[in-house]
């Protein structure tokens, strides 16, 4: 409970943890950031670290500290890093699939899910991938399960450099262009709130749209 706390925390108040970092590790903030990143795309057990809300800050606070942190330097490091961990997600899942494929259940992972997931990738394809990296907790189970499965890893690594690039650049840069607004500046807090509220809204929505249409099915 008390490792839940603080990781909310350190979500939440993101901004003023990163501060810390540059002021008391210097240039091994890219390092944190880098391993944070990594930890979050790679290791199929961490879906919770923050992803979205960490470049949005780390972008943020690029455009007010720019010699603390160079926004140029961070989004290659930062591709490069969901990158590693993206493939070491997919060769895990890779590994352990056919564990999966003979079990219910693996911690919280389920064959049934594996199944589902799979019939998404047929459905659209390798776009799943790169839409996958825009929701939190999905970004970190999909390249497990995209492993796991059927997709073939030349066809999966095309959509994986597109994703990182997309999902790094884009939302570090957002940031970096509204980090110095002063009502973003002074309600850091809610703007995240906002982040997150935003990255998991298309999970809710397919929620909802799988309970609801199974309701109406089954009546």
């Amino acid at each position: 409970m008390e490792l839940i706390k603080s990781l909310f925390d350190f979500i939440l108040h993101i901004d003023d943890y990163l501060d810390i970092f540059i002021r008391d590790y210097g240039t091994l903030t890219y390092a944190i950031l880098f391993s944070i990143v990594f930890v979050e795309t790679g290791l199929v057990v961490m879906p919770l670290l923050p992803g979205d809300s960490l470049l949005f800050a780390a972008g943020a606070l690029a455009a007010r500290n720019p010699e603390g942190l160079n926004i140029w330097y961070m989004i290659p490091l930062l591709i490069i890093a969901a990158l590693l961990g993206d493939n070491t997600n997919y060769f895990i899942g890779k590994y352990f699939g056919g564990t999966i494929r003979s079990r219910e259940k693996i911690l919280f992972l389920k064959r049934s899910h594996l199944e589902k997931t799979e019939a998404y990738y047929e459905k659209y394809g390798g776009r799943t991938v790169i839409i996958a990296r825009f929701i939190p907790i999905v970004r970190t189970v999909a390249p497990f399960v995209a492993g796991a499965g059927s997709m073939n890893y030349s066809r999966y690594i095309r959509f994986c450099i597109i994703g990182a690039i997309l999902w790094v650049a884009g939302v570090s840069l957002l940031g970096y262009l509204l980090g110095n607004i002063a009502f973003v500046r002074n309600n850091f807090e809610t703007v995240i709130f906002g982040i997150i509220f935003i990255s998991i809204l298309p999970m809710i929505l397919e929620i909802l749209r799988a309970r609801f249409g199974k309701a109406a099915s089954s009546k």
